[in-house]
């Protein structure tokens, strides 16, 4: 059983982040699990270190806090679970973009609870951001500006870019009632409601934003530590500046859908012939077409 009071809380900047020691993770029950999530919704990324969890352990820690999904279109270099994925640097596995995990599902991921299984002895820091402050600090008409506008996320740096969902570009985290930018780098291709070169411009603007110092996190790795975070307000990424071997395993606890405010506006469909430049609304008219090919069947 987990005692609240027992536990040693370190904040590791303003932004978010906290790094919890007396607690072994091994032994959470459902009660732990509880206190463990409330520590979340207050940190928004926890770290444990001197973990070393097993894999069946780090799935059974994961199983408290929901539904657990490997992911979607990679296979694990190694270790072979359903529940489990897996990346080592040395098969392509740095993810050194800001990012928040599988937003091109209707469901994005809720939680991420990774297991550091080997890294270097220098490099390959994990970086996390805090959306919620980025939007907090936008201007008055450019946050009432994004609150009424959608963006179309989509797979294609897995090399599945018709896998594809359109989200709110503001989530309102549905424990607290915040509000965060809910666009990233990695998979969110398009505004809905502008024209491909007012969203380059928007989105180029916003995914920077969102990477300003002032709201993030570096954590330096030791084997064996366990990190989690919320999806719903947080992005992170690693960066990649080593040579040696880096393997992390990660369990993922499925999402709810995001909400946000409603579009006020009709998607950007660039009107008159097809030309050079209605190729960048193609996914776009791919996305409704299959929208409502569904609502026909």
């Amino acid at each position: 059983m987990l005692d609240p009071q027992s536990l040693k809380v370190n904040r590791l900047a303003s932004a978010l982040g906290a790094e919890i020691h007396a607690v072994n993770l091994a032994s959470i029950d459902a009660e732990g699990a509880t206190t463990i999530t409330d520590l979340l919704c207050e940190h928004k990324v926890l770290f444990f270190p001197n973990q070393s969890l097993s894999v069946n352990e780090h799935v059974a820690f994961g199983a408290h806090f929901g539904e657990l999904q490997g992911h979607p279109h990679k296979e694990n270099p190694y270790t072979k679970h359903d529940k489990i994925f897996e990346l080592a640097a040395s098969s392509g596995g740095i993810a050194d973009e800001w990012h928040s995990d599988i937003t091109f599902r209707p469901r994005p991921a809720l939680i991420s609870i990774l297991n550091m299984v080997k890294c270097p002895e220098i490099g390959g820091d994990t970086l996390w951001t805090n959306p919620e402050l980025a939007f907090e600090e936008l201007s008055a008409p450019l946050r009432d500006l994004c609150s009424g506008l959608t963006a179309l996320h989509n797979a294609a740096p897995h090399g599945r870019p018709e896998v594809m969902t359109v989200h709110p570009v503001v989530r309102i985290h549905p424990v607290t009632g915040k509000r965060a930018l809910f666009v990233n780098e990695h998979f969110t291709r398009r505004i809905v409601e502008l024209s491909h070169e007012e969203s380059d411009h928007l989105l180029g603007y916003l995914t920077r934003w969102i990477a300003t110092p002032r709201f993030s996190l570096r954590y330096r790795w030791q084997a064996g530590t366990i990190a989690m975070w919320d999806n719903r307000c947080t992005q992170h990424k690693v960066l990649n500046d080593f040579n040696e071997e880096r393997i992390i395993q990660r369990v993922t606890v499925m999402g709810d859908e995001p909400k946000g405010g409603d579009p006020r506006w009709e998607p950007f469909i660039r009107p008159g012939h097809a030309s050079d430049t209605s190729r960048y609304d193609e996914l776009l008219v791919q996305y409704f077409e299959s929208i409502e090919s569904k609502d026909l069947s």
